[in-house]
C-alpha cells in the first residue's frame, strides 16, 4: 500500500482551517500543519492550533516566526481598534492584513519543496468573509501560476504544485456542516480577532459575528465561550 502523499496545510486554530484540516486527513493525505505567530493580536489561536494538530495527528506542526508589527497597517498587528458591530461599507477592513496570505503561502511553497508535497492547502473563503483581497480566487489562482514559476519541480515539470482551496465557494454555514459531518469539534476552536486573557470570544468583531451567523443557518449549537457583554 502506498505512503499518504504529503501535503502542508496552513492552520490558524479557527474555524476554517480546523474544517479543512479535516476534509485533507478524509482525502488520505499526511498533513504537516503550518501555523504563524507573526505578531497577531489574537496569538491564543497558536494554542487552538497546537490542540487541534495534536488531536488530528498530522505528521507535522510547525510554527513559524515572523513578526508584521514591524509594518504594522491592521488592527490585528497593531494598537488600532478592532471595529465592533461594524456594517459593510464595501471597503476592506482595518482587520486585514496587508499581504498576510501571500507571506503565509510563501512559507507554505518553501516547506512544500522541501517535502516533495505538491499540495498546498489555505481555508480562504470568497463568500462569507470580510472582503479581504487575498481570499479571492484570482489571487489563489495567480499564486498558483507564480508558485510553479519559482519552484525546482514546476520548472522541470516533474510535479507541478497545486493551491488547495475546498472551502472558497462555502458559506460559512455550508463549511460548519462539512466539519460535522468529519467530526470537528469546533469548541477547540477560536475566531475572534480580539479576545479577552482567558480566551473568551468578543462576539462583536467581523469573525465573531460571521461564525455565529454560521451556526445559527446550519442549525447547529455554537460552542464559542463569549465574555460578558
Amino acid at each position: 500500500m502506498p505512503a499518504p502523499r504529503p501535503a502542508v496545510l496552513l492552520l490558524s486554530g479557527g474555524l476554517d482551517s480546523t474544517t479543512l484540516l479535516a476534509l485533507a486527513r478524509a482525502e488520505g493525505f499526511a498533513v504537516h500543519a503550518l501555523s504563524f505567530r507573526y505578531g497577531q493580536r489574537n496569538a491564543r489561536e497558536l494554542e487552538a492550533a497546537r490542540r487541534i494538530a495534536s488531536a488530528a495527528g498530522v505528521a507535522q506542526h510547525r510554527i513559524a516566526e515572523i513578526d508584521l508589527r514591524m509594518f504594522g497597517g491592521s488592527a490585528l498587528t497593531s494598537d488600532l481598534e478592532v471595529p465592533k458591530d461594524a456594517e459593510d461599507d464595501g471597503h476592506i477592513p482595518i482587520t486585514y492584513v496587508p499581504a498576510r496570505n501571500t507571506i503565509f503561502l510563501s512559507f507554505a511553497l518553501a516547506w512544500a519543496e522541501v517535502l516533495g508535497a505538491t499540495d498546498i492547502f489555505i481555508g480562504v473563503n470568497a463568500l462569507d468573509y470580510s472582503g479581504y483581497p487575498d481570499c479571492r480566487p484570482a489571487f489563489i489562482e495567480a499564486f498558483e501560476r507564480m508558485a510553479n514559476l519559482a519552484t525546482r519541480a514546476g520548472v522541470e515539470g516533474t510535479s507541478p504544485l497545486h493551491i488547495r482551496t475546498p472551502l472558497i465557494s462555502m458559506t460559512k454555514a455550508q463549511i460548519i456542516a462539512a466539519g460535522v459531518q468529519h467530526g470537528v469539534d469546533y469548541s477547540a476552536t477560536l475566531s475572534c480577532y480580539d479576545p479577552d486573557e482567558q480566551g473568551r470570544a468578543c462576539g462583536h468583531c467581523d469573525a465573531c459575528r460571521l461564525r455565529a451567523r454560521g451556526f445559527a443557518e446550519a442549525g447547529v449549537k455554537d460552542p464559542t465561550v463569549y465574555r460578558p457583554s
